[in-house]
């Protein structure tokens, strides 16, 4: 590939020596071309990755938002940036704020490479430094957009992808707290949010919520999550939660972030109410499943990559009886515990007796199958909601589990009487129970969460109010005791 024609004079407009440390340089006489390479973790505006070859007295450089591809299978691009000083090699720091490239620059490898090929269209070269290493080829693909694949196998001959479809592991809830009441437990706050698993790769991270929607979007202050991983893959599991004022989860606040698709709405939103992803265990890390692994073993895993910050955490566990964490949930009002079995293994998409929920108060997702008009302020419209669960049968039957309508706001009864405008039905869609002689029908395609007091023994709960809706699950995942 020729040296450009300015030598380093593209790379020196751009930059104010009088407020950056970078070196000012100078283009060195390609006799004394040498074959060096560093790859820089640059954390700009995004992170990525800076590679640079020593070619013709400079060093050729392209920015990698994934890094350096570690598996053959899986191509990044590489965006061929102006020409750097051999002084690069070496440099790290802070580009100040107002400067180009502002952010932090730390050298991720260094080292020296074999050349196969190197012209304006592809660039074929050996690695040998201590992380990068093998064989790449840089091809481009149209203008300053090459990509960059690995030709050899991976370093890591087991290194794997992880599957593309994992759905997260459910609790069941006990018969008997003594079931959980002797050693070889871990307790955990029970969260009142979304749950959601991340995947992390190339410093980008991916939510996918319980039925594999991906929600990142949604979400924009959690994605500086994964640049904390850097060049590391991995999946996570936890639980997207609002806090109210008093800190403690809010399903209420967390309604006004789970319906949003407007960008503009997003982003005020995330300001306003803002939400934090608690992260719970870790179900992939570098190239390698953990899902075999002890609980208590993916844990220690998780607990060592440190990942608190201001919109995530990894909160703390209990090993034992629970108590303190219980104490806990009631004290501050939160949903409840689950409690996990330490050499318990995660069993993705299925509701595992290694993990059992307890609950503070009755509260739970029920089916939408009907409603009943409203009288006096609601006449006309929408007064209470017909509810139901599935039961376990094959087919499963929906089971009438009774009427809520309280704490249904207006801007509740207009949203529901938009979907039930389109999924209206005449005849009943419970199989089991007898819904009120007024009732109007809809399909059972609507989820919300409900809290009540108790179970009667007909299976109809008392005293339920509407929390919210839960566009997260699937109706025919809900069972008289759903998550």
């Amino acid at each position: 590939m020729a040296r450009r024609n300015d030598g380093l004079s593209e790379y020196r407009a751009k930059r104010d020596f009088s407020a950056t440390s970078e070196p000012v340089g100078e283009a060195r006489d390609p006799a004394s071309e040498g074959s060096r390479f560093v790859v820089q973790e640059h954390r700009a505006r995004a992170l990525h990755w800076d590679l640079r070859l020593e070619r013709d007295g400079v060093l050729a450089s392209w920015a990698v938002p994934k890094g350096i591809p570690a598996d053959p299978r899986k191509n990044h691009l590489a965006v061929r940036t102006e020409d750097h000083p051999l002084e690069y090699l070496t440099f790290a720091g802070e580009i100040p704020a107002g400067q180009y490239g502002a952010g932090t620059m730390r050298v991720y490898d260094t080292g020296t490479y074999d050349t196969e090929k190197f012209d304006d269209k592809e660039v074929m070269v050996t690695f040998h430094g201590e992380r990068v290493r093998g064989r790449y080829v840089l091809f481009r693909t149209r203008g300053k957009d090459w990509m960059i694949h690995r030709m050899d196998p991976p370093d890591d001959p087991d290194r794997q992808l992880p599957p593309a479809d994992l759905r997260p592991m459910l609790a069941s809830t006990p018969t008997s707290t003594r079931a959980v009441a002797s050693a070889g437990w871990a307790w955990e706050l029970k969260w009142d949010g979304i749950r959601a698993l991340g995947y992390v790769d190339g410093g980008r991270l991916s939510l996918f919520s319980r039925n594999g929607n991906d929600v990142t979007a949604r979400y924009p202050e959690l994605r500086p999550l994964g640049v904390e991983f850097g060049t590391s893959d991995a999946v996570v599991d936890g639980e997207i939660v609002a806090f109210d004022d008093d800190g403690r989860p809010s399903f209420e606040r967390l309604q006004s972030r789970m319906h949003v698709t407007s960008d503009t709405a997003i982003r005020k939103l995330a300001r306003d109410t803002p939400v934090a992803y608690v992260l719970f265990d870790l179900l992939w890390l570098d190239g390698h499943s953990l899902m075999s692994e002890p609980y208590e073993v993916r844990r220690e895993r998780l607990l060592a990559l440190g990942l608190v910050g201001p919109n995530w955490q990894t909160p703390p566990h209990e090993v034992g009886d629970g108590s303190s964490t219980r104490d806990v949930s009631v004290r501050f009002g939160i949903e409840g515990v689950v409690a996990k079995k330490l050499d318990s293994i995660y069993e993705p998409g299925k509701r595992s007796r290694g993990w059992i929920k307890q609950k503070n108060s009755h509260r739970q997702e029920f089916v939408v199958g009907g409603y009943v008009p409203g009288e006096k302020s609601r006449t006309g419209s929408i007064g209470s909601l017909l509810i139901g669960y599935y039961t376990p049968e094959d087919p499963p039957h929906l089971h009438y589990a009774g009427r809520a309508g309280s704490g249904l706001s207006q801007h509740d009864i207009s949203e529901l009487e938009r979907v039930f405008a389109r999924c209206a039905r005449n005849t009943s869609p419970f199989d089991v129970g007898r819904p009120p002689k007024n009732a109007r029908f809809v399909e059972p395609i609507l989820v919300i969460e409900v809290k009540f007091t108790e179970w009667t023994n007909a299976g109809v709960v008392r005293h339920p109010t509407f929390l919210g809706f839960r566009t997260d699950k699937k109706p025919t995942d809900i069972g008289r005791e759903s998550d």
